[in-house]
């Protein structure tokens, strides 16, 4: 019988990666609407069908679990909303804090989970989306570089100057010391959960901190834009 750890990480994870998916499709329509390149706009096209499937094989693994629950997709959620009059620094500010962040750092994270994963259902799942987390973070740092190409290139630097720190904080609110679950974890699990693909809490944190070296700093460097200390 799994255990409601389990069953609750899973259930979770379907409302994630439905949200994610109708996240990237209102994103796409801002590319159309900013004139992006056709390999962008279909790339995140791409990307909406994987998270949706990303979601229905996590509704899989929850059922096989024991799960019954409906997943708690919050409707308000699903959906961006303009901050800017100009769309480029919207769609900067999306790419950057959904892409370049977060799903650069799913990599790893998902990567972490599958290594010691055996029920073959949750197995399946992450291998699926472990593969398809690769292409959703190269999508990121591409829509970035070409936002670098326009003609709000030059204002680019001082925005995430700016930003970064915010959306960093959002991080380790998720991932870090920031969440109170991650701060207080004492690193026990059980096999069984781990074989369902779970991990400790505070092993987020570390795999965050990691990130933060060997991804982000060199990443954005060598883009010409500095991360907060």
């Amino acid at each position: 019988m799994t255990t409601a750890r389990v069953r609750e990480e899973w259930r979770a994870r379907i409302a994630a990666e439905y949200t994610s998916a109708a996240i990237t499709q209102h994103l796409v329509l801002w590319l159309i609407q900013a004139g992006a390149p056709p390999d962008l706009i279909e790339a995140g096209l791409a990307i909406v069908g994987d998270e949706l499937v990303h979601s229905r094989m996590s509704h899989e693994v929850y059922a096989k679990a024991g799960g019954t629950a409906p997943p708690a997709i919050v409707r308000e959620h699903l959906g961006l909303a303009r901050t800017s009059d100009r769309l480029e620094v919207d769609i900067l500010r999306i790419s950057v804090r959904v892409f370049c962040l977060g799903e650069t750092v799913a990599v790893p994270l998902f990567k972490h989970l599958r290594e010691r994963c055996t029920e073959p259902v949750a197995k399946d799942a992450l291998d699926r989306i472990l593969r398809d987390e690769v292409r959703h973070r190269d999508f990121g740092w591409d829509l970035l570089d070409w936002l670098l190409s326009t003609p709000l290139a030059d204002e680019i630097p001082a925005m995430l100057t700016a930003n970064l720190p915010a959306m960093f904080a959002e991080l380790e609110l998720t991932y870090g010391s920031g969440n109170d679950a991650v701060a207080a974890d004492d690193g026990a699990i059980t096999d069984e959960d781990r074989a369902w693909g779970l991990a400790p809490p505070r092993d987020y944190a570390e795999i965050l901190a990691k990130t933060i070296e060997r991804d982000y700093r060199p990443r954005f460097a060598a883009r010409d834009i500095a991360l907060p200390p």
